[in-house]
């Protein structure tokens, strides 16, 4: 069964952060903050880890970044009390969109400018890291992960995959339990439908199943070691677990190609050698 119990998670995750920064010899940390909930909750976990003073947000809207994703993210970084700067991408997407067209004689598809948003953040935030000597933590979660729904080079680009051994639904968990005292992680981030607004009115769900369906199915086939044929036997619907397998059989490749993550369950997507399992002490 999944587990939603958020303090123990929330705690190994911190530690680790610890842990990584100090044998890396290293005390800032930058992030890409989309006005989502996978940033919000890295950001709230760095924070407590590293301290405000060490923790820099980038705020890089492109033209599907609707307004309330930017201030959300503004308020998330008050809150949090981490600096931020802003980098919007329309121009620096609309001349690579210029220049490819040129390339390819045709117009770029969808897949290849919702890709460029990527990766022209992902150049941004690397950039950072060159210029101040911070390491990049990527936002990825398990859930996505799993089924291939993130961009080489682009937003899977990082020294740490902080949240990658979370699925979705614990993200949520936890960022809940960050607000148990008081009210860090806006409530319109936890409330808003995820999208990786890449495109126009784009949705998670527009792709991937309902995190509500696909989060135990994934447990079950990664975590439980089940067969597609056994979930189904159990009764879950057949057209949902194919579709599930499929999607993570034909993205596995770029499970060889990720940064290291801190492990929190017992079966993580990644290789095992690019998995990082710190003991609590006592």
């Amino acid at each position: 069964m999944l587990e939603l119990n958020p303090q123990p998670l929330h705690d190994r995750i911190v530690y680790s952060i610890k842990r990584f920064f100090a044998e890396a010899g290293r005390e800032r940390a930058v992030l890409g903050l989309s006005g989502g909930i996978d940033s919000a909750l890295v950001a709230a976990l760095a924070t407590e880890a590293l301290g405000k003073e060490n923790v820099y947000g980038i705020l890089m809207p492109s033209p599907y970044s609707t307004v309330h994703s930017v201030t959300d993210a503004v308020e998330l970084a008050d809150n949090l009390g981490i600096s931020y700067g802003v980098l919007p991408i329309e121009g620096i997407l609309e001349k690579f969109q210029s220049e490819l067209k040129e390339l390819f004689e045709e117009e770029p598809k969808r897949l290849v400018i919702e890709n460029l948003q990527a990766r022209i953040r992902g150049v941004a935030l690397m950039a950072w890291t060159n210029q101040n000597g911070s390491l990049l933590l990527n936002t990825s979660n398990k859930s996505e992960i799993a089924m291939g729904y993130g961009t080489l080079y682009g937003d899977l680009a990082g020294a740490l995959m902080v949240v990658a051994d979370l699925y979705k639904l614990q993200v949520y968990s936890v960022a809940k339990y960050i607000n148990r005292e008081r009210r860090i992680i806006p409530e319109s981030i936890l409330m808003k439908e995820p999208s990786a607004e890449l495109s126009i009115d784009q949705k998670d769900s527009d792709t991937l199943p309902e995190y509500s369906l696909l989060d135990p199915v994934l447990h079950s086939l990664i975590e439980e070691k089940r067969s597609p044929a056994e979930l189904i036997e159990m009764g879950c619907e057949i057209s949902l677990v194919n579709r599930i397998t499929h999607l993570m059989n034909v993205s596995s490749f770029k499970a060889h190609q990720l940064p290291p993550m801190i492990q929190v369950g017992e079966s993580p997507v990644l290789p095992p050698n690019k998995c990082i399992y710190y003991k609590i002490d006592g």
